[in-house]
């Protein structure tokens, strides 16, 4: 069952208490594993690690701005999870909506059930139900948690809402030095169709050539306030702060810098890179996180917050304050805004896979007269795409070729995989879940094939993921 036919069916589903509790069930007895009704209700007794509800609320992202989402128990991110490598826990969701939900373990290893991905066969929680995950968090490192519900055409549930929160996988000491902790995550609001190419450059930071219709935004924030508002971040001189950044943004990428100051980048989707490397900027693609020692040696008050201009007014940004300090937060534009993959990365070649796939990221316009774009994967559509099929143990090369204008940060399910080539340069050791495929441009990453289960591909951009650029993997043996 896809997504579009539980929406159609789901409202005659829940009128039946036993099926709503069968779909809502925790997740030792998903859907296929459930033996009794009466299992299902023992196992409410046993409190879970942790619980979330799903729920409208308000939040004021600056004096006077008030924005109606639906968010994590009534906050933006959610609460942080603070998980330990390899010690299983069980988490539950309720959802207080009047929609199915489902919630994605970003980064995580898990089984395809407990995923939160309705297309690899994770059930969808009903409308006033609740289901329990059980995951045994691995790998180590940074990951997230976040809605994996279609929007469509609705710009006001999905990832356009506050459904995010950072969820850290703790394992051996850290050995890079630091003395305090952040977490900062983008986040774009009130979107809105932009239905003309010309305003649609303007408004949006990834400056697409598409045909039809993009979403731009009048708001964004770093956490709940946009830049000016709430409280500042608050360091000390000579203070290595470790920024663990995020962008929960459902279309956006992001640049991100702090003038007078450069960014140690030390992990990139929670993994270490093999190349620390200090950078004046952090891109950011929608779904991407990066860890970033800063070394504060340029006392002031300063803005951290996005390179456009015109996105900071929109709020992206949070202002630095050194202790002893005041005045007007500064600005001052980067020298050098390029980003590129590889200084991070081993210059040795991969492995030679045991077979590769060539996946052709295209554009075939508004379909049907609809408001956006049809996105595909050599020249097919979700769901009328079959899947890519591996066998257990391989080592799978997947060759993105970006034939369209626009960008698109590419998602594994599952999975971590192996960043070997950006266009003609060939790398190894750059461990990630997304990568940012830039347009016109060709993207290499190997997977070993070591996670059983449906898998899920796709692109990160809500717009482009709603609109038919996801792919499955299969495993066949």
């Amino acid at each position: 069952m896809n997504r579009r036919s539980f929406l159609a069916s789901a409202s005659g589903a829940m009128a039946h208490p036993l099926l709503n509790s069968l779909i809502s069930a925790p997740s030792g007895l998903l859907l296929a594993q459930q033996t009794s009704a009466k299992a299902t209700f023992k196992s409410s007794f046993t409190a879970a690690n942790h619980s979330l509800t799903i729920k409208p609320c308000t939040i004021e992202i600056s004096p006077g701005v008030n924005i109606k989402t639906i968010a994590y128990n009534g906050q933006v991110p959610g609460p942080l999870l603070r998980l330990r490598h390899g010690v299983p826990v069980t988490i539950d969701v309720t959802n207080g909506t009047d929609n199915p939900e489902i919630v994605h373990w970003h980064g995580l290893t898990t089984d395809s059930l407990n995923d939160g991905a309705m297309e690899e066969g994770s059930p969808m929680i009903a409308p006033g139900g609740h289901l329990r995950y059980s995951l045994t968090p691995n790998p180590a490192g940074l990951r997230w948690y976040h809605t994996h519900t279609m929007a469509g055409s609705n710009l006001s549930v999905g990832a356009y809402t506050g459904q995010f929160g950072f969820l850290l996988v703790e394992g051996a000491s850290d050995p890079n030095h630091y003395d305090q902790e952040v977490f900062l995550a983008v986040h774009h609001w009130e979107p809105s169709f932009v239905p003309m190419v010309e305003t649609m450059q303007a408004q949006s930071a990834n400056h697409p050539l598409t045909s039809g219709s993009d979403v731009g935004y009048k708001y964004a924030t770093i956490n709940q306030h946009r830049l000016g508002a709430g409280e500042p971040l608050r360091v000390k001189q000579g203070q290595k702060v470790l920024m663990r950044l995020l962008n929960a943004s459902a279309t956006e990428n992001v640049v991100l810098a702090l003038p007078g100051h450069t960014f140690r980048i030390i992990a990139m989707d929670g993994n270490p890179v093999p190349n620390p490397k200090e950078v004046e900027v952090v891109s950011l693609a929608a779904a991407e996180r990066v860890d970033a020692i800063v070394e504060m040696k340029s006392p002031g008050v300063w803005v951290l917050g996005s390179t456009l201009e015109k996105s900071r007014l929109m709020g992206l940004g949070i202002v630095i304050e050194y202790a002893g300090k005041t005045g007007v937060p500064v600005w001052k534009d980067p020298q050098n805004t390029a980003w590129d993959y590889t200084q991070f990365a081993n210059s040795t070649p991969a492995p030679t896979p045991d077979e590769t796939f060539t996946l052709a990221l295209m554009d075939l316009g508004p379909m049907k007269d609809a408001k956006f774009d049809t996105w595909a994967i050599n020249g097919a559509s979700w769901p009328d795409i079959e899947p890519l099929k591996v066998q257990r143990g391989k080592r799978y090369r997947l060759i993105f070729q970006n034939a369209s204008g626009d960008q698109h940060p590419m998602h594994l399910h599952r999975h971590t995989f192996e960043v070997i080539a950006i266009g003609d340069k060939s790398i190894s050791g750059l461990r990630k879940d997304v990568i940012n495929v830039m347009p016109l441009d060709t993207v290499a990453v190997d997977f070993i094939a070591d996670n059983p289960g449906d898998t899920l591909l796709h692109c990160h951009m809500q717009l482009h993921m709603d609109f038919g650029f996801m792919q499955l993997i299969r495993y066949t043996t």
